[in-house]
C-alpha cells in the first residue's frame, strides 16, 4: 500500500501545538531525539489541541479524562538536537466515546515531516473508571473540529490499523 503524506507547507497550515528546539537532555547516543520522547510530544500536542473543543488541561478536576486506546507510529525523518519542532493535529472522526486523530511532529528548521503518530483516545469518567459518552458540549465542538478538518485539500494519511468502535 502506498501511502501518500502531507506536505510540510500542507501541514504548517494547522494550528502549531509544543513548539521548541529538541532539548539536549531528549538525545540519545545518535545525536537526535530519543524514539520515547517523539510519542510524548506528540501527545503533549493533542492534549494542547483538545483545550480548543472543551477537553482543558484540567479537566481530571472536573471528573472527565481522555485515555490513550491505541496508537500507530511512523519514523519518518530525525530530529535533531537544538532542531525547532511542533506539533499539528488532524481529528479525524469520533463514536459516542472514542475519537481518531493524527498527530504531526514538523522539523520546522528543516521544513519537513518527522513523525505521524495516529491514535484512538477515549474519553473516561474519573468515577467509575470507565469510557462514558462525550459530553454534548464536547461532543459538538469535536463534530465541528472534524468537519472543519476534513475539508482540508489534502488526505489523511491513515495506518488502516485503527478504527472507532
Amino acid at each position: 500500500m502506498t501511502v501518500t503524506r502531507p506536505t510540510y507547507d500542507q501541514l504548517v497550515g494547522l494550528p502549531a501545538y509544543t513548539e521548541q528546539p529538541v532539548p539536549v537532555p531528549f538525545e540519545d547516543a545518535n545525536g537526535h531525539l530519543n524514539v520515547r520522547h517523539y510519542t510524548g510530544i506528540a501527545s503533549e500536542g493533542l492534549d494542547e489541541s483538545l483545550a480548543e473543543v472543551g477537553i482543558p488541561q484540567n479537566w481530571p478536576l472536573q471528573g472527565h479524562a481522555c485515555f490513550s486506546a491505541e496508537h500507530h507510529l511512523t519514523y519518518l525523518a530525525e530530529l535533531r538536537t537544538g532542531a525547532r519542532m511542533s506539533s499539528r493535529v488532524r481529528l479525524l472522526g469520533r463514536s459516542e466515546r472514542a475519537a481518531h486523530a493524527l498527530v504531526y511532529l514538523l522539523d520546522d528548521s528543516h521544513q519537513r515531516l518527522s513523525f505521524v503518530m495516529e491514535e484512538i483516545f477515549l474519553h473516561i469518567d474519573l468515577e467509575t473508571r470507565r469510557t462514558a459518552p462525550w459530553p454534548d458540549d464536547v461532543a459538538a465542538a469535536l463534530d465541528q473540529q472534524i468537519a472543519a478538518q476534513a475539508g482540508l485539500p489534502w488526505e489523511p494519511d491513515v495506518s488502516g490499523s485503527l478504527a472507532l468502535r
